[in-house]
Formats: structure tokens, sequence, C-alpha cells
């Protein structure tokens, strides 16, 4: 096991613990910005499908991982994005001006009404932001002057400094757009949860009753937790409308929120690289199902392109395996291989045993 001499206390606050922690993270964005060299344009679609989908998976983490509030909803705040983004742009802002207008709209809107929310706790809060979503969702019909109502709205092409950013004709410059996006998101992320900020957030998730007793406003920090998370999904709901290029209101649908959840909670709970693993399991899923079941048909002739449901309940076992054999996810479980290399051969088999049966008791009561 390694072990990290200090020097100074620069290195305690430093956001990576030594060089070779950095140069991982500088090889990974390098080997990310020249895929565009090496696959072709389908997966190359498929992983600005996976950036857009960490980016919104972050945005969910900061409050269910990092806040320990639930939220249903939050494919409402995708869609403000996303129409604020496009209906900005059609009347001819610039992107680079719509764009952080788009997460400011979501924020400022997810921050107004978390103001009464956040007082709820548990299932009252997820079913009070899965009506949320059911509001947002009348409101882009009835605002149809702007959003398009039922018909949709178009996603104009991102020009910067006469650059085209389109996802159709020019996919290589889109996905450097977005990786540059995530990465300076991620970046920003990661250092708000070592500002004192994001140890309220923390402190609050743990204990809302010890939280108050160091002086912490609780219901301020799950509001302000609230309207960044709402911000950074604001950021994906923009990026996916400029992705898809014409949508409505049924892209946002309630499985978004579901599938959002699914990121979070396989990817692991708690940690900014378990938005990147479930969004990696989300969306790679459905491409091997669907090479599988060609496959199935092609061999034995068996189709299952018939059967309703299969993704859903596929996705479903997935997850309640994981709940129930890893609750940590697959950032989790990266952890405990980890752990168990850097141990060995003092390694024991039942070293995380604790870590299944521990159950967290609610501090509240």
């Amino acid at each position: 096991m390694k072990v990290i001499f200090k020097t100074s206390y620069d290195n305690d606050i430093d956001l990576h613990e030594d060089w070779w922690a950095r140069g991982k993270l500088i090889a990974l964005v390098a080997v990310m910005a020249v895929l565009p060299f090496v696959v072709g344009e389908y997966y190359l679609a498929e992983a600005t499908n996976t950036l857009i989908w960490s980016l919104a998976g972050m945005g969910l983490m900061l409050l269910v991982g990092h806040t320990g509030q639930a939220s249903l909803g939050h494919a409402a705040f995708m869609a403000i994005g996303a129409y604020t983004d496009a209906a900005l742009m059609n009347i001819g802002v610039p992107w680079m001006v719509a764009f952080p207008l788009a997460a400011l709209a979501a924020g400022l809107f997810g921050a107004l009404v978390a103001i009464p929310a956040v007082r709820m706790s548990g299932i009252y809060l997820a079913i009070a932001t899965l009506a949320l979503f059911v509001i947002v969702e009348e409101m882009i019909i009835i605002m149809e002057p702007i959003t398009g109502g039922v018909g949709g709205i178009f996603a104009p092409s991102i020009t910067i400094a006469g650059v085209d950013f389109d996802r159709y004709t020019s996919l290589n410059n889109f996905y450097w757009l977005c990786l540059g996006v995530v990465v300076l998101v991620t970046w920003l992320y990661a250092n708000l949860l070592r500002s004192p900020t994001g140890r309220s957030f923390l402190a609050v998730r743990d204990s809302e009753v010890s939280a108050r007793a160091l002086g912490i406003n609780v219901t301020r920090t799950r509001s302000l937790a609230f309207g960044l998370s709402c911000a950074m999904t604001g950021l994906a709901g923009a990026l996916m409308g400029h992705y898809i290029s014409f949508f409505n209101y049924e892209l946002f649908s309630v499985f978004i929120s579901i599938n959002l959840l699914l990121v979070v909670t396989i990817g692991g709970l708690g940690f900014i690289q378990g938005a990147f693993f479930g969004a990696i399991l989300i969306t790679a899923v459905p491409q091997l199902i669907s090479i599988l079941r060609d496959g199935l048909n092609s061999t034995t002739g068996i189709d299952l392109g018939s059967v309703p449901g299969l993704d859903t309940l596929i996705f479903s076992c997935i997850l309640i395996g994981f709940i129930i054999y890893e609750p940590a996810g697959l950032y989790g479980r990266w952890l405990k291989m980890r752990a168990w290399v850097q141990l060995f051969p003092l390694a024991r088999r039942d070293m995380f045993r604790r870590q299944k049966t521990y159950i967290k008791t609610e501090r509240m009561r």
C-alpha cells in the first residue's frame, strides 16, 4: 500500500493526493479527446450521449448522493434547460449566452421550488418532485408560443467564432464541446465538495441534527443544493436538446428521471465517479441488449423484439441486484477490489461484510 509523505499543508487541500493521481486523470481526458480519430461516427455519437448522461447524473448525484435528498422529477429540469436554451437561440441569442442562462433558469426554478419542498424528506420529497415534473410538463404544453407545445421545438445549430458544432454535420466538434463542458463541471463539482458549502452538504446528508448543532442552516443548505443540482441538470438538458436537434415534451418523460436514479444508484451513491460509471451502464446496456437480440434472432430464429418492456425488466433486475449485493454501486465495487489488491496477501475474504449489513439509522427520529 502506497504511503504519501506530506511536507506541506498544501498537500491536505490539494484536489489530487499526488501527481500520479493527477496524471491518470489527464491521461483519461487525453484519451477521450482523441476518441473521434479512432472510432466511427456511431460509437462517437454514443460516447457523446454518455457524456450528456454523465453531466445529468452529476446533477442528481449532488442532490441524492451528497445531500441525501430524493428526487423523481429531475427530468423536468432537463426540460427547462433544453427549452430555455433552444428558445433563446431561436430569437438570436448566441449559444455562449443562452447555455449559461439555461442553467440559471433551471437553477432558479429549482431553488424557488425547493423553499417549500425541502422541508419534506424521504418519500414525501420524492412525491413532491414527481408532482413538480407533471406541472412542468403541463406548462410546456400551455406555453406553446415559446415551447412549440405538443409539436415541439427546434434546437438551432451551435456556432462559436465561426466554427460549427452541429450534432449531425460536425459531430467531432460537438463531442469535444460536450467533453469540455463535462470536464469543467466535474472540476467545479470536485472543488465544491472541498469547500465549506460542500462540507455542509455532506453534514446535512449524514445527520441533520448534528448539522444544526454545528450551526448549519439546514433549510438554506438543502435549498442551495437543490438549486445547484437543477442548474447542472439544466446544462445536460440543453446539450441533450442539441443532441436530438428537434424535440418535444415527450423526450423528457418520467422514465428519464428513473434512469437518472439508476445512474447514481448503480454507479455509486456519494461518488462523482459513480455518475460516470452509471452513465456508461445506462447507455451501453440498451446497445448490448439490441446486439444480443439481433444475434439471437439470426442464429436461433427467436425474436425478442416483440417482447414489451424487456429493457425495463433487465434494468430493474440490475438495480435490485445492486441494492441487495452491492449497495455502494460499481465504483464502490472498484474501491473494494483496489483495496483487496493493495492489502494482498493480508486481505481477508470477509473484509467488507460489515458494509453489506450496516444500515444507517434515521437520526431525525
